[in-house]
């Protein structure tokens, strides 16, 4: 799903850890941050990487993942600009405790831990926004724990693609996903997955073109998987 960027007024425009900085120290970041370019189905990071730099994603889409040892993949969130990645092994100096994979072609900005210490330390205004960022991260982490107790399987494909179909009004939504990694997000077997699809495509909430879910009743979806109204 092609998601547009608001017309920036510089490269961290809408990025909310930024967004206190007065405009020469936005430019110092943008100075010590490295572009970077993903290619669909491009690793950013394994887990247990060194926790080397925060990634600040500008276009495209990033699946952060866990990796059993059978190699199953469970997808713990997908990010999508102006969000960023990697905070959490910047902050304790850790090792990386998850996998991110580009599932869209991606361009985004690296900051190094070193200058982003430094940006904290000088800016104490940023830790207010890296704890939101990391009670965001506690918070989805429990629903998502909670949805797997209290959500069938089909409950929880309608709520990932809910997710996945963001804030967009459009009447239909093409999302750019094949259903393995909808498997892997919504925590069920391919098979499995196919048939939750299949059902919901037999009532006209969605339907498949190849490798792309255009959806067509996010309404509808919302209800299936016991998401309240807006």
């Amino acid at each position: 799903m092609e998601v547009r960027l608001p017309e920036p007024g510089d490269a961290l425009t809408g990025v909310e850890m930024f967004a206190g900085l007065e405009p020469e120290v936005r430019q110092r970041v943008i100075a010590a941050a490295v572009p970077r370019t993903y290619r669909k189905g491009q690793l950013l990071f394994v887990e247990n990487d060194p926790g080397e730099s925060l990634i600040v994603l500008r276009r495209g889409a990033v699946a952060v993942f866990r990796t059993a040892p059978t190699g199953e993949r469970a997808v713990l969130s997908v990010i999508r600009p102006p969000d960023v990645l990697g905070e959490v092994s910047l902050l304790d100096a850790s090792t990386r405790s998850a996998s991110a994979e580009a599932i869209e072609d991606c361009a985004a900005l690296a900051l190094s831990r070193g200058a982003f210490m430094e940006l904290v330390h000088s800016n104490p205004r940023i830790l207010d926004a890296v704890m939101r960022s990391l009670g965001g991260l506690i918070r989805r982490l429990t629903e998502q724990n909670a949805d797997h107790v209290f959500l069938d399987l089909p409950g929880r494909v309608a709520k990932t693609l809910v997710r996945l179909a963001g804030e967009s009004q459009a009447p239909m939504i093409t999302i750019e996903l094949d259903q393995s990694q909808l498997a892997e997000m919504a925590g069920g077997s391919r098979q499995s997955v196919n048939q939750a699809i299949g059902s919901f495509a037999s009532r006209g909430w969605l339907r498949t073109e190849g490798r792309r879910i255009v959806v067509t009743d996010v309404a509808a979806l919302r209800r299936r998987a016991g998401m309240n109204d807006r």
